[in-house]
């Protein structure tokens, strides 16, 4: 009915005549990009660009390839990628799955001005990729100063885990926060870890549906552990994937300035508020709780 070689009429007046619409149209094939003289020694560079920082989509490769007095556009750089087979590294599973049963807690943080250490505390499960497919961490952090109090590895998303990282940040601050912020996962929905909490004497604070800004200081810690250290090393095994965590931590904790602490580390910034909270040590045995922590 549409002819697309018509010699007097263009599609879009056919179609306008006929009353059809043009997106109704069968698409038109497209063909295969193929690379120009001119991408060639980009082609080259690309690979080497990727094998230093394989974290790079197509945005930040263009800007690398600009420094190198090339002149790419976003979208060339990424046929560029697809033609090599390059492919950023990113995040890809979602680790938080609901439980529609569950009871759900209000986000306490919402305009909280949290002005000491070992007042709230945010914990997390992430994914970790490796060769058999993945395994997940968890971690407690302080949210005033980003110090990781605690951390574990598991090869499931048993809340058993998870109570062990709360135990664990419990022995290392000598105290209990007053709130602990998680997302809507099952393993933080459900009785166990809402009978700990509050066993404890602290208050469960929740992100909101599909909220993740309400927890973002550990979501960006998810994405510095993965992208600066992890994705960048083999790993064949548990242990010497923890061996590797534990190495960017103690790094992160003690050695690497934060810009949220003023330059201090997370680990200077908080012993240095706990020591002027004192009072706070007095917490620990207020809670009914026990996990022989």
């Amino acid at each position: 009915m549409v002819e697309t070689d018509h010699p007097q009429l263009s599609i879009r007046q056919q179609c306008k005549l006929l009353e059809v619409n043009r997106n109704r149209l069968e698409a038109k094939r497209q063909t295969a990009w193929q690379p120009k003289p001119e991408h060639e020694e980009m082609l080259t560079l690309l690979p080497m660009i990727h094998a230093k920082d394989p974290t790079m989509g197509a945005r930040q490769l263009a800007v690398v390839l600009k420094r190198n007095d090339y002149d790419p556009s976003r979208w060339s750089t990424g046929k560029m990628m697809d033609h090599l087979g390059i492919k950023a590294i990113y995040c890809k599973p979602c680790t938080t799955k609901s439980a529609p049963g569950n009871p759900k807690y209000p986000y306490l943080l919402r305009d909280l001005k949290i002005t000491k250490a070992d007042e709230v505390w945010a914990i997390d499960i992430t994914y970790i990729p490796w060769s058999r497919g993945h395994v997940y961490l968890a971690a407690i952090i302080d949210w005033k100063t980003r110090a990781v109090l605690a951390w574990r590895v598991s090869n499931t998303m048993e809340v058993d885990f998870c109570l062990d990282v709360l135990c664990e940040a419990i022995g290392v601050a000598g105290t209990i926060p007053e709130i602990i912020n998680t997302d809507q996962g099952s393993q933080f929905t459900g009785v166990e870890w809402l009978s700990a909490v509050e066993g404890l004497g602290a208050r469960v604070s929740m992100d909101g549906r599909g909220r993740w800004m309400d927890n973002v200081l550990i979501e960006r810690l998810w994405r510095s552990v993965k992208h600066e250290w992890v994705l960048l090393h083999e790993y064949n095994t548990i242990p010497e994937l923890e061996a590797l965590l534990s190495e960017w931590i103690e790094r992160y904790n003690t050695w690497r300035p934060h810009t949220a602490n003023g330059g201090e580390t997370p680990w200077q910034a908080y012993r240095g508020l706990q020591r002027l909270t004192p009072e706070a040590g007095e917490r620990r045995d207020e809670g009914g709780w026990s996990r022989n922590c």
